[in-house]
This record gives C-alpha cells, structure tokens and sequence, in this order.
C-alpha cells in the first residue's frame, strides 16, 4: 500500500558548495572548498565529524604513505601532523598506530570551525530536487523538522552514496550475486598486554572453532590496535578491535542493519573468551564500549564519467585528469562465510600488493555523477569496480578524494562554469597542489 504526503518545507540555509557526510572525505571537501573562498554548508546524520574512525571506532587510519611517498598530501596531512603533535604516543612512521578518537573529533572540529563553514550534526539527507541535470536542494531531517538547503554544487562524501541515490543517478552494488564485504562491530577493549601478543590475530582461531567457541566460524580476524599501551595505571592496555564478520548485510537497510549489529554485539563476547583463553597476552582482556554503528566495508559505487578498475592498479595508472595518487592494496573481505572465501581474500590480499613507491592515479572523471553538471561524489562512494573501491575506501584515500571535489567545486564557481568538466582541470591540480597534494605527474611538479 502507499500513500501520497506532501508538505511544504523552509528553505533554511543557502551556500555555494553542499556537501553530505562528515567523515573524513566530507571534512576535507568542506574544508578545501571553503579555504579557497566558497560558503559551505556540511550536514552530518551523527553528532561528531569523523566518520567511521569516530561513530563507528574502526581502530587504524591504513598508511597514508611509505618510505618513499606521502600520497594523503594536504588536509591529511595536517590531521596526520596533529595527531603526530597531539597523539605521540600512539604514533608511528606512516600510519598511527590505533585511533586517539576523542583527539581526532577536536581536530576536526577544529579544522570545520576555522574553515568558516557551516556544519549540522544530526541532520541527514533525505531527499533532494533536481532540475534538468542539476541538483538545486538538498532536503534534510534534522531536531528542526525538514528543511532544505540551496546550493550551487552538491558533494556526496557519505559512504553509501545516498545523496546520489537520492537524486536517482545510477549506482553499482557488491558483486554478481549482489553481496557485499561482511561488516564488523568495532569495540575498545581492556587489559591487554601487546608486547606478549602472538601475530597473526587469528592465529589460533581455527582450534577455537574445533573447540565450540564460535557459533560464527569466521576465519578472518583483522585484529586489535594500541592505543593506550605501556602507559602505567589504570588505562593500560587499552586497544581498539576490528574483530568478527557478519556476513550478508545490506547496509542500504535498515532491516538488515537492525538484526546484524545485534549479532554483531553477542559475537564479540564469543571473541571475549577467544582472547582470554586463546591469545597470549589477553587473559584479562576485557570489553569497554562497543561502536554505536556497524563498520560497513561497501556499499552503492556511483557511476561517474570513469570507472577506476583494477587493471588501473595493476598498470599504475596515469590520467590526465590526475587529482591524487594513492598506493594502498586489493583489500576485499569476503562476501561468504566459508574457507573457499577466505583464502581468495587472502591471496587477492597478498597479491594485488604495491612496493614502496609504486601507486595509482585517480582522475577526477571519477567523482563527476554521470548525468548530472553540478555533482561530485567522494570517499568510499566514488566511481570504482570493487577491487578500487577495497583500496580507496580507507581513510587516507578519502582524504584525497575529499579535498579533490571541494577544489574541484570551487574552481567550477570560480570560472561559473555551468558544468564542473567545464572547469579547468589544470587549475584544479594547481590549487590542489598549494595545499600539499601529491601530484607528481601534474606540470611543474
């Protein structure tokens, strides 16, 4: 059955650039574009800027370079330096080692706040309206009711790609029997003593599952990060978890949602016993707090004007329209919760691998929404197959891709261009490179 319900709605705030999700890729794209001039207007569905590293706790950043390159040049950089300043004793070269979360939300405040740009926590996007191939409102639920937002140029930074479905350009979902990565429920834990750790985490996981510890006989655990470790009192041993699958969730649902976290919640103590009775070093391990949201690892990949695929990877593409480089490998968890899924993931994972040095270009073709003049897409949500979507997803990756739309935004409605592939690329890698993008291949690098 169906209804119809219409209602007439505020236009409450106007600004040049929109952009949804503050994760680390709606930040840098608000941020970018306000420092270069533009009022911005960011609305998050939480209540903390962040994303994943904060509402959902996923414990580890992934290298924002190697030894030879620093590819998230530019905002990740300066989150990067802060928590180096701030956070150093949770740091180590390339990536800090487990996420000091209450820091990051205040540099990210911080950064929003400077910015000059206008944030709403706890309002998400539920509707937009659109006008002959461009978006001209983005409609919000917040504590305020439902209102709408006007902008010029619309960023969909949140992950899932709602914005743009939304508006109804197409997407891509999971793989060809529609399934998606498992998710996992982040949590910090207690009373674990990392120097008597025995790696790989699921070391000993396969004679738990001999033993009746599991009901979910899961393979992969991607382990457990520092991040008060060696400290003397009573905050010792505290680290964060990416620990347990739950396989087959739609995160476009919340009816697969809802079910899934309750799992999620009563695996972990099944984990609780694994570390205790199984892993050195955990006997007293204990659960703090779990995430309020589920680590979703996939969702909706939008279909851009290019597709980044993985023989972009293997080849380590160049484009032309190059707005970043990045060198983080094939990472897809498995869709199936059985050993013949695990060991692809394993050897997809060990295979589709870079040496120092060696990276991919990713054009800014793949943040322009096919059929649409004055929308971007960045993060997780961008246009990939999904061997790119398993690299790029990661926090430094969307930290590149973020900054890029906000720049890219900006130089559309700095030139007026009424379409963003009318604006001058070469421009757009030009300021991206004055605030530290690593753009070896643009001109005068």
């Amino acid at each position: 059955m169906n209804i119809t319900y219409s209602k007439q709605i505020p236009v409450r705030y106007e600004a040049d650039v929109f952009v949804a999700g503050g994760g680390p890729a709606g930040i840098s794209a608000a941020v970018a574009a306000a420092r270069y001039g533009r009022s911005v207007f960011l609305a998050e569905s939480g209540f903390a800027a962040g994303g994943a590293a904060v509402n959902m706790l996923v414990p580890a950043f992934m290298p924002f370079g190697d030894r030879v390159n620093f590819y998230a040049g530019g905002i990740g950089r300066e989150v990067y330096d802060r928590i180096a300043s701030e956070a150093p004793e949770r740091f180590r070269t390339w990536c800090p080692d487990g996420i000091p979360v209450e820091t990051l939300k205040l540099i990210y405040d911080d950064m929003l706040s400077a910015s000059g740009c206008r944030v709403a926590f706890g309002a998400e996007v539920i509707d937009a309206v659109t006008e002959q191939g461009k978006v001209t409102h983005a409609v919000l639920s917040a504590r305020e009711g439902v209102y709408a937002v006007k902008a010029d140029v619309f960023i969909d930074a949140t992950g899932d790609g709602l914005l743009c479905e939304r508006v109804g350009a197409r997407t891509e979902y999971g793989d060809e029997n529609g399934l998606s990565m498992a998710a996992t429920l982040c949590a910090l834990w207690a009373g674990f003593e990392f120097e008597k750790f025995e790696y790989p985490p699921n070391k000993y996981v396969d004679r738990a599952i001999e033993d009746g510890v599991f009901t979910n006989h899961d393979r992969h655990l991607p382990g457990i990060w520092p991040i008060l470790a060696n400290h003397p009192g009573v905050l010792d041993g505290v680290g964060g978890s990416n620990a347990g699958h739950v396989y087959g969730v739609d995160p476009r649902s919340s009816e697969s949602l809802t079910p899934a976290i309750m799992q999620a919640r009563k695996q972990l103590m099944e984990y609780r016993r694994y570390f205790r009775e199984y892993m050195p070093g955990c006997e007293n391990a204990e659960i703090i707090f779990t995430a309020p949201m589920l680590g979703i690892r996939e969702s909706r990949r939008v279909e851009c004007d290019y597709r980044l695929n993985v023989e972009d990877f293997k080849r380590q593409a160049v484009f032309d329209d190059e707005i970043g480089r990045f060198n983080y490998g094939v990472d897809i968890h498995s869709s199936t919760n059985d050993r013949a899924g695990y060991e692809k993931f394993v050897g997809e994972y060990y295979s589709l691998r870079y040496k120092d040095g060696e990276s991919y270009g990713i054009p800014l073709r793949s943040l322009i929404v096919k059929g649409f003049d004055n929308l971007l897409c960045a993060g997780r949500c961008i246009c990939t197959d999904r061997y790119m979507l398993s690299s790029v997803r990661v926090m430094p990756g969307c930290f590149i891709t973020g900054q890029a739309a906000g720049v890219a935004a900006a130089q559309t409605l700095e030139q007026r261009a009424r379409d963003v592939r009318l604006s001058d690329v070469g421009e757009i890698k030009e300021k991206l490179k004055r605030i530290g993008a690593f753009l070896p291949n643009a001109k005068g690098s």
